[in-house]
């Protein structure tokens, strides 16, 4: 099996940071995001991960290389036209009619990755139920459970389960031929070609698709959901509060998760913060945030708060969004 990861977008709705850095390095938890996806990777039989990467990816490149050794390969999008274009950008390495995985670096998730392939079915395409589906792409079934239809931003509520990002295909050739069908004959939503579009011509060629639920579907696309889902990994096994008692004349309430280099003085952090490698922390109270390597704060109370590598927040802030080196409070 091979691993397709498209992380090519510019991350706009988490500006400032993304100007920067990619988005699949926002830290959350201790670790980058793509850190933590392909950390659950690491159970299934890979033989080779292909990034898909664009602005910044040289960054992307330099974290998978140092910190996981995989056969990996980086392929760059120079024009930001969809999903399934990203995807058809791997062609080369897929040629060989491989069973292959997508999965947007967006999501995070909890899943059971067992059995991917089975008879009987084309692909697998990871799902979870949701209140309100219309903000996202969802699956209809037919009473057999397969996938009839691929619908986006549906008008109403009825059909519950969201299309989450993870996407299993018995076969890499039928996929690159319903893309390459998608692109021929101009099929575009808002000027990008979509996976959704390429997969509904799949199903209209005969394919069966089936879904499987995740237990839990993390956002890392915004700064709200980032701080979200640092919520839900230090409550789930990132916590090291217990490894994070030894500052001086400071309260930590876990879950947190700091890193053995960030030195913390008469201060009040957690729940929910992470903090950085050489971050520096003096009189504050921080709850709920993230604070990137080499951020300095100073008699500040932040709460839902993303402070970005080697910035300075000094003064009586509260909710902060401070991109990497700048400087907000007293120069």
């Amino acid at each position: 099996m091979k691993v397709v990861i498209p992380l090519a977008g510019f991350g706009t709705r988490l500006r400032p940071h993304t100007f920067t850095k990619p988005k699949p390095l926002i830290n959350v938890a201790g670790k980058p995001v793509l850190g933590h996806l392909l950390d659950k990777l690491m159970l299934l039989d890979v033989e080779e991960y292909i990034f898909i990467v664009g602005y910044l990816g040289d960054q992307v490149e330099a974290y998978v290389r140092t910190n996981y050794p995989i056969k990996a390969r980086f392929v760059e999008q120079t024009e930001m036209l969809g999903q399934a274009h990203a995807i058809y950008l791997a062609k080369d390495h897929l040629q060989d009619d491989t069973p292959v995985f997508v999965i947007f670096v967006d999501t995070l998730f909890e899943a059971d990755l067992t059995n991917l392939a089975q008879s009987g079915r084309d692909a697998l395409i990871f799902v979870k139920e949701v209140d309100d589906p219309r903000p996202f792409g969802v699956v209809t079934l037919n009473e057999r459970g397969e996938i009839t239809r691929f619908v986006e931003k549906p008008a109403t509520t009825e059909n519950r389960l969201v299309v989450v990002g993870l996407y299993y295909f018995q076969r890499s050739l039928p996929l690159l031929a319903a893309i390459e069908q998608l692109m021929a004959r101009k099929i575009m939503t808002k000027n990008e070609y979509f996976l959704a579009d390429a997969m509904q011509l799949m199903l209209q060629d005969g394919m069966t698709f089936h879904t499987r639920q995740v237990a839990e579907w993390l956002d890392c696309g915004r700064a709200d959901t980032v701080l979200a889902t640092n919520r839900y990994l230090l409550e789930h096994g990132h916590d090291n509060s217990a490894q994070s008692n030894h500052h001086e004349q400071t309260i930590i309430i876990p879950p947190v998760h700091i890193h053995s280099t960030a030195r913390i003085k008469r201060s009040v952090v957690g729940p929910h913060v992470t903090i950085a490698a050489n971050a520096v922390i003096e009189d504050c109270l921080v709850r709920d945030s993230i604070i990137d390597e080499g951020a300095f704060c100073k008699e500040s109370l932040l709460a839902q708060s993303l402070v970005g590598r080697n910035a300075r927040v000094e003064g009586r802030f509260r909710a902060v969004n401070v991109g990497d080196s700048s400087v907000l409070g007293f120069a």
